[in-house]
Formats: C-alpha cells, sequence, structure tokens
C-alpha cells in the first residue's frame, strides 16, 4: 500500500517519462483499461499542465507532512504530560 505523497511522487515521474518521450518524437499512452489514450507533440502542454498539477500536489504533501499540527488553520503544540522530560 502507498501514501499518497508517494502516489503523487509516482504521478511526476510518469508525467516527466512522458514528457521526454514525446520530445523525443514518440507517441505516449497513458491510461489503462478503457481510458487509454495517446499523446503526440501537439499534446505537450497538456502533459506539462499535468506534470506541473503533481508536483504542486507533491509540494502540498510534503508541506503538510513537516509542519505543526492545525486545528481551524491554526497551528497548536500538543503537552505531554507524561513525567517524562
Amino acid at each position: 500500500m502507498t501514501t499518497p505523497l508517494e502516489d503523487a511522487q509516482a504521478m511526476v515521474t510518469a508525467y516527466l517519462q512522458a514528457e521526454a518521450q514525446i520530445l523525443l518524437g514518440k507517441e505516449v499512452r497513458i491510461g489503462g483499461s478503457g481510458t487509454d489514450r495517446a499523446f503526440k507533440h501537439e499534446d505537450l502542454p497538456q502533459i506539462r499542465a499535468g506534470r506541473q498539477e503533481w508536483e504542486g500536489r507533491v509540494a502540498a504533501l510534503q508541506k503538510a507532512a513537516s509542519s505543526a499540527p492545525t486545528f481551524g488553520g491554526r497551528t497548536f503544540s500538543v503537552a505531554d504530560f507524561s513525567g517524562s522530560f
């Protein structure tokens, strides 16, 4: 089982590979059963937009994972009353 961050990073990698193949003049097929789609050089702006969208998701997930917990948009600390310091 993968995390949402791993899934998003995999999508960025897939888009980068597709972009590289298209720049080499190749056709790229993306999708699965029934949703397969072919991309060519004229579709490069769509591929780049998709990559940028996924890069944004990766950045947001990384930020969320590294930031302090929030409640209602405000950060907070959790008190530790266990007695050990």
